[in-house]
């Protein structure tokens, strides 16, 4: 199954490879370190520098997985007819009250710079709507209603 990345994610996850593929000697000394300690069958640092290794190459699989199979989003191709994938779109609720989004890959997602994942039941339920449309959101807290203000590249 394929990912979709924007370029920015795409380097990201490309730096972050870099970064764990970086500790992969660090993490050998520590093995070569607690094995030269003696028995391992009782060496606490011998298991867990080779826990750490495990842990770091699962790491670094799941990540070449991804990276491998990812697809970069063309934001050349993007409009704002109507609210899809990179758009940044400003809502207003029942209290008149708006929020500002950008609808980012699940990979991308963070809510504190205010990119929200693309299957989130607000992204789902704003995609294909154009300014003007008001969306139904069965969120957990309820039935929510927004009306799209702007939609923005």
């Amino acid at each position: 199954m394929a990912t979709y990345l924007t370029q920015e994610g795409y380097n990201a996850k490309m730096a972050e490879l870099s970064e764990l593929e970086a500790q992969r000697p660090a993490i050998k000394q520590a093995i070569a370190e607690a094995r030269d300690k003696g028995d391992l069958s009782e060496n606490a640092e011998y298991d867990a520098a080779k826990e750490a290794q495990g842990m770091l190459e699962m790491k670094i699989s799941k990540l070449k997985e991804l990276i491998a199979g990812a697809r970069i989003i063309d934001d050349s191709k993007l409009n704002t007819d109507e609210v899809q994938l990179l758009n940044k779109v400003t809502i207003k609720n029942a209290k008149g009250m708006t929020v500002c989004y950008t609808i980012v890959p699940e990979s991308e997602a963070n809510l504190r710079e205010g990119k929200i994942a693309s299957n989130t039941p607000v992204a789902k339920a704003l995609m294909g709507h154009k300014v003007g449309d008001h969306v139904q959101v069965n969120a957990p807290a309820g039935l929510l209603d927004f009306e799209i203000i702007k939609i923005e590249i």
